[in-house]
């Protein structure tokens, strides 16, 4: 009987040491079960300086015959509210009288019954904005939105045109009109060959790192022409007014004295030759000038810095404006449709001075740009013309040490083949 008695004692103990292991595994179970979520904080919506959360949004672009009044008048601002603000908020933060058509703008209310209109955001451009507070102390301020800037890298070959060229490669146009900026002094782009090749090495702006926000610079280039290659970085030749300019690999400018055309993308229609069968008066003659066709209306530009001797009207040059840049040269520009200087006027290299037209002895739309060396007519593209400026000895070593890597950088990227 004694054993039977331990032997149910000693069940007895198992069973309750078991039941409390069963236990602390629940036990265990239900702490796990229990745990709390942890709470992701929602971030406030932060834009223009504001906590745009607080706030209505009402977004709206400008249109034909707004104005500031009368956009303000819609969303229930009193006039009297209008005049103290115009008076309030000065012309360097924004310009009421120029609020201009197709200009994006946000309406922020408040978040209440009265839904009254408090800040008033005008987007100048992609990047820089106006913030007007509409509250009681009425107060401007001027923002940018955050911009990230991105290096890239691109090559290309021409197949028909340098535009042409850039678009295959899927590049933005202004990359285009600023790389024919870059060799305007230095490369006839009216002379470009199939095959002719390019890199490129540039920047590009891009709001809150997505938003492409346009061209910040072309930091360096290599154009390759008849198996020349043209260099051409970008550097600082002055501190205090940071003006940059374009030089080679050896530190040589790539301005000249003057441009190598009047105008931007067209064709030569015909150049400069001593026998030529004019289409209009039907005979053969001299012509001593370069006819570039483009269509009417195309800027046309001084090549030189200089003074305007004749801004006029004949039958043969229909109306035309000629330059002198010093005593020795002088340029002319034919059958404009319009002038845009007088005689006495000052003007700077590529400054406009016409837009192309066909008046006078003129078949079709282009400009007829003369040549004159010391009192000569003469073909500009066989003339050695002056470099502009050059460089000063005591910047070259650290343009040297500028250049070095943005160099390596444009010699590693491959040329595409046509």
């Amino acid at each position: 009987m004694k054993t039977a008695k331990y032997f149910f004692l000693f069940g007895t103990l198992l069973l309750f040491a078991a039941g409390c292991q069963n236990d602390k595994k629940t036990a265990s179970k239900k702490v796990k079960e229990e745990k709390p979520t942890k709470v992701i904080e929602k971030k406030p919506l932060i834009g223009y300086g504001l906590n745009l959360d607080d706030f209505s949004i009402e977004r709206d672009t400008v249109r034909s015959g707004e104005t500031f009044g009368s956009i303000m008048d819609e969303k229930g601002v009193s006039p009297a509210k209008v005049y103290q603000v115009t008076q309030h908020i000065s012309d360097s933060i924004i310009n009421f009288r120029r609020i201009n058509k197709g200009k994006p703008y946000i309406i922020l209310k408040n978040k209440d019954t009265t839904e009254t209109s408090r800040y008033f955001i005008y987007e100048k451009d992609r990047i820089n904005y106006a913030v007007i507070d509409l509250g009681d102390s009425i107060k401007g301020r001027l923002g940018k939105k955050p911009v990230t800037i991105k290096r890239k890298t691109t090559s290309g070959v021409i197949k028909t045109s340098l535009s042409q060229a850039i678009s295959d490669a899927e590049l933005n146009y202004i990359l285009a009109s600023r790389f024919s900026e870059i060799y305007q002094w230095s490369v006839d782009f009216f002379r470009l060959q199939k095959g002719d090749q390019f890199k490129l090495v540039y920047k590009e702006k891009f709001i809150n790192d997505t938003v492409y926000a346009g061209l910040q610079e072309v930091e360096a280039a290599i154009l390759k022409h008849k198996g020349r290659e043209f260099y051409a970085f970008n550097f600082e030749i002055d501190s205090l007014t940071g003006r940059k300019d374009y030089f080679d690999e050896k530190a040589k400018t790539l301005r000249s004295f003057f441009l190598k055309a009047p105008l931007e993308y067209s064709r030569i229609s015909s150049r400069y030759t001593r026998r030529r069968f004019h289409p209009v008066q039907k005979r053969w003659k001299a012509h001593k000038g370069t006819d570039y066709a483009a269509p009417t209306g195309t800027p046309i530009w001084s090549t030189a810095d200089g003074v305007v001797t004749i801004s006029g009207y004949t039958r043969g040059n229909g109306k035309y404006v000629k330059v002198r840049h010093t005593n020795k040269y002088t340029t002319q520009y034919l059958h404009m449709s319009r002038r845009a200087v007088k005689k006495g006027d000052y003007v700077k290299q590529g400054d406009i001075i016409g837009y192309v037209g066909s008046t006078g002895l003129a078949t079709g739309p282009h400009v007829c740009y003369r040549f004159w060396v010391d009192g000569r007519q003469v073909d500009p593209y066989k003339q050695d013309l002056p470099d502009a400026e050059p460089m000063k000895e005591k910047i070259k070593p650290s343009y040297y040490d500028f250049i070095e890597p943005l160099k390596t950088k444009l010699d590693k990227i491959k040329y595409i083949q046509i």
